[in-house]
């Protein structure tokens, strides 16, 4: 099955698609597997980590939202890699690989979204990033911290995700487009729904361009990158396309991501993280076993940053609980 996967990459991807057999292969050798190329394993690895089943408890962007409809850190995961198979699959690219780095991308994002992670970079003095944290889980924290093992092609990838990254292959840049358009037009719909904006004030020169809908605004931007980029080594969406999508970006960042009565609550994450990391620089010894042998190797506040940014939300939570209030004022639920 391997081969057969093989030849049908050989036949029908481009020509600048990342082949599965050219892989750069992993840190540690491994003997293949007779059913799946390098990159479905390592698809498979990411699904079944522990990590990728904590982002269901991780916020996207509303902390503690009321209802069940808000996107999480997962289903903005699974938004990602359905939109960047599409493009993938429009431009012939490799769909295992792109999947494998979509479904990677966000594993070392910390509890309460953004707000940790500028709460984790202000303790570090600037040196944490989610993107690097990602690529840590999965070379050295996952597996009791053995890490993945997967290949290089996936590892530079998830590292590279962000907008201004630069991975080694197209199937890279896909998945640094497909998170751009998966939390723009999902946010819009969570912020619409959380009543924070209203339809009319969305840029109307880009709504009229992309369409009213999240549904016809993805189809646009994916099909946006269909035409400047088809059967060429590039990634990349058309210039009026692209302007549009930047302008619904910095209109969410002016009017959700920085400013809005849901975002309130941010303030009390970082408080609580903050308090979290300062009480573990002072008394070491309450990190779990683990995290104190990873502080023999890479320093205190890496350490601690590794444990605070696997947390989930709900985990966080319990965890300032634990260690500041006394158990008997702790409320009954």
């Amino acid at each position: 099955m391997r081969e057969l996967t093989y030849e049908k990459e050989e036949k029908y991807l481009s020509h600048y698609a990342a082949r599965s057999k050219d892989t750069k292969g992993r840190v540690r050798p491994e003997e293949p597997c007779p059913m799946r190329t390098d990159y479905q394993r390592d698809r498979d690895r990411i699904i079944h980590s522990k990590a990728f089943r904590r982002l269901k408890n991780k916020t996207q962007v509303f902390l503690s939202p009321e209802g069940d409809h808000y996107r999480t850190r997962l289903t903005h995961t699974l938004d990602v890699s359905q939109i960047a198979r599409s493009i993938a699959r429009s431009l012939m690219l490799n769909e295992d690989l792109t999947e494998a780095i979509a479904l990677g991308h966000d594993l070392g994002h910390t509890p309460f979204g953004h707000a940790g992670e500028k709460t984790l970079s202000r303790m570090t003095d600037g040196q944490f990033e989610h993107s690097r944290q990602s690529r840590r889980v999965v070379e050295i924290l996952e597996n009791e911290g053995r890490g993945l093992n997967l290949t290089l092609e996936v590892r530079d990838g998830i590292e590279n995700h962000q907008l201004e990254g630069r991975p080694m292959t197209l199937e890279g840049r896909v998945v640094c487009l497909a998170d751009k358009i998966a939390y723009i037009n999902h946010d819009i719909d969570d912020a619409l729904r959380a009543g924070i904006l209203r339809e009319e004030e969305l840029p109307k020169e880009s709504i009229a361009l992309l369409g009213r809908t999240s549904r016809e605004r993805i189809n646009a931007m994916i099909l946006s990158i269909y035409n400047k980029s088809f059967g060429k080594n590039l990634v990349d969406m058309e210039d009026d396309v692209k302007q549009a999508t930047l302008s619904l970006r910095s209109f969410l960042y002016e009017r959700v991501y920085r400013d809005n009565d849901a975002k309130t609550e941010e303030v009390k994450a970082d408080r609580m993280l903050e308090a979290m990391f300062g009480f573990y620089l002072k008394h070491e010894e309450e990190l779990p076993p683990f995290y104190r042998e990873l502080r023999q190797r890479f320093g205190l506040k890496q350490a601690i940053c590794d444990y605070i940014a696997s947390m989930s939300d709900k985990y966080a939570v319990y965890a300032f609980s634990r260690l500041f209030i006394p158990s008997s004022w702790k409320l009954d639920n």
